[in-house]
């Protein structure tokens, strides 16, 4: 094909190209959020607890109740925007665990 011929159909291309993804994107369910953890158990792990240096955390503070795992990180902007909910389920008694994830101690807190 000569380079006229490129030329004219790159825009066709790229327009088709959008079209597909957004018509695919009707069909697809906001609400659902894919995870290659969910119904998986919960990873080993030892962590320090943050307020108390002398004090370690592993799963087995998960274990006996259900509870919310929330894993968070101080540069998430979607973790600051669910903390407001996050102390609304607190308020109601729901158990809640944070992790902070790749954060400096000092962030962290």
């Amino acid at each position: 094909m000569s380079r006229k011929t490129w030329l004219f159909l790159l825009p066709l291309m790229v327009f088709l190209g959008g079209a597909v993804f957004l018509f695919k994107g009707l069909y697809s369910d906001p609400t659902k959020l894919e995870s290659v953890m969910v119904g998986k158990e919960v990873p080993v792990f030892t962590l320090q607890d943050l307020h108390d240096l002398n004090k370690q955390h592993d799963r087995s503070i998960l274990k006996g109740r259900p509870m919310l795992l929330n894993v968070w990180a101080t540069w998430c902007p979607t973790c600051y925007g669910e903390h407001t909910y996050l102390k609304q389920l607190a308020g109601q008694g729901i158990p809640i665990v944070g992790m902070n994830y790749k954060d400096e101690r000092d962030k962290a807190i």
